[in-house]
């Protein structure tokens, strides 16, 4: 919902200390990683996010935070957090 993504942003742009933030980015990361560990599954095609790049991809194997991905033939390992479902 972008409205209530919007009111989220906004009151994150109050917090004016570094604990805080730091806390709420390993928060965030953390459900994150649990989205991923639900919503994701052995087969699935997926992209994985980088800052300026999207690469495709199967997952191959989960384990407990991360996941292997088969791309262009190789197996790389990347946290649940930089994969999308295609």
């Amino acid at each position: 919902n972008i409205k209530m993504t919007n009111k989220i942003m906004s009151e994150i742009r109050k917090i004016d200390n570094l604990v805080d933030l730091m806390t709420l980015t390993s928060f965030i990361s953390d459900c994150k990683t649990m989205l991923g560990k639900s919503t994701l599954s052995v087969g699935d095609n997926v992209n994985v996010v980088q800052k300026t790049k999207k690469t495709p991809g199967t997952i191959t194997k989960m384990n407990t935070s991360r996941a292997v991905v088969a791309i262009g033939g190789k197996d790389w390992i990347v946290p649940f957090s930089m994969l999308v479902k295609v």
